[in-house]
């Protein structure tokens, strides 16, 4: 696809800034005559994420076409169409799309932008329409009702939980469930009447919620991953344990923090290798060298399945009675993470790898994480713009 003009980046500043989530084509002149486009890499990305049309599951030929109802909007009006999708018998089968109608509303090597919503794909002309004009117009129109339609829904479940926040803040302080480090979010999703559990889903309808004392600047919490043990040296988290681990009062165990930035004092640190697309953590024994690995898609899929809408909440600790109770004061409101992020953000030593692994008395080896972690700083580095609410 060609570079985009400033005015087209701009366009889709605020469609984003309106939650309308979308993917970019640009039809070739012989496109447009054949009524043929190919189903770029980030075009199948888009329908896979969002659930709409998967083609690596779609057999090649005409049989297994499939077709979605589209509507295409220009300007003041919309033209109802539709759009299929399919795999030829020839060319590998490489994935089509085709959307009626579209050589009336477009030329070559314009942008169309895609999105999906009210069961339909909604097409425009990125590069011709007027964006902010009809987003903003006094006058009602297709457009508007749309992103405002999108904005709503995207934003419903939101409100809900922010709705209940308030109310829980209004309360006053909340007594603590547990005398632990983690009791910041476990007395949250207990007083929200969440499950507490190790799921590896979001907290609330989709939405991720991580609690964290005001007073503290800890690194939070992104995600927890195990290894590809199927590429890695080691095979288990046992073996890990074995190589570097320490005894602790009763226990056996590892519990350290491993950065792309330097060595701990196990001698563990963590390299990208850009390349082969992976994370790679090595120790300098020169009998063990690289140990385990992760490969950056999988690590970019939990955070993306993780992190695609979070509320980040501040409380406020104090001891009453000598117990610790927590005033929830502040939320700020993140979406979809910039994946490629992630990568620089490991090589800057901004997110780390915490290992938190023991053999009990018992002989059972225990892993709680491994847990990706990110400084306070980088929050604003690996999303975009967020939004903060207060509580109180």
């Amino acid at each position: 696809m060609r570079k985009l003009t400033e005015a087209e980046q701009n366009k889709i500043k605020l469609l984003t800034k309106n939650q309308v989530s979308l993917t970019l084509i640009e039809p070739t002149e012989t496109g447009l005559k054949k009524s043929i486009m190919d189903a770029t890499g980030p075009v199948r990305s888009f329908l896979k994420s969002e659930n709409i049309h998967d083609y690596d599951l779609q057999k090649q030929g005409p049989d297994y076409k499939v077709v979605i109802p589209t509507i295409i909007h220009t300007g003041f009006k919309t033209k109802k169409s539709k759009a299929s999708l399919y795999r030829p018998l020839t060319k590998n089968g490489d994935p089509r799309i085709w959307f009626y109608s579209l050589t009336e509303v477009t030329e070559a090597n314009d942008i169309i932008a895609i999105t999906y919503f009210d069961d339909n794909f909604q097409v425009f002309n990125l590069t011709k329409l007027d964006i902010e004009t009809l987003i903003n117009s006094s006058i009602q129109n297709p457009f508007q009702d749309l992103v405002r339609a999108i904005n709503t829904t995207e934003n419903e479940v939101a409100f809900e939980l922010l709705t209940l926040l308030r109310k829980i803040a209004g309360a006053g302080p909340v007594p603590s469930m547990v005398d632990a480090d983690t009791s910041v979010g476990r007395t949250l999703e207990t007083a929200l009447g969440i499950d507490i559990n190790s799921s590896k889903k979001p907290d609330y309808k989709g939405i991720e919620l991580k609690s964290f004392r005001n007073s503290r600047t800890n690194r939070k919490n992104l995600f927890a991953q195990v290894p590809d043990w199927k590429l890695s040296k080691f095979k288990s988290s046992a073996e890990i344990l074995n190589a570097f681990g320490y005894d602790r009062q009763d226990d056996f165990k590892l519990y350290c923090t491993v950065s792309a930035i330097t060595r701990n004092s196990q001698g563990l640190n963590l390299r990208i290798d850009s390349d082969i697309k992976q994370l790679i953590e090595n120790s300098d024994k020169s009998e063990v060298g690289d140990f385990v690995v992760w490969t950056l898609d999988k690590l970019h899929s939990r955070l993306r399945e993780k992190h695609k809408e979070t509320f980040w909440v501040e409380a406020e600790s104090t001891r009453i009675n000598n117990r610790e109770h927590f005033q929830y004061k502040l939320v700020e409101h993140t979406r979809k993470p910039i994946t490629s992020q992630f990568d620089l953000l490991i090589d800057q030593g901004i997110i780390t790898l915490d290992h938190l692994i023991k053999r009990n008395s018992k002989g059972r080896v225990v892993e709680k994480g491994p847990l990706f972690k990110i400084k306070p700083k980088g929050i604003e580095l690996l999303f975009p713009p967020s939004e903060s609410y207060s509580l109180i």
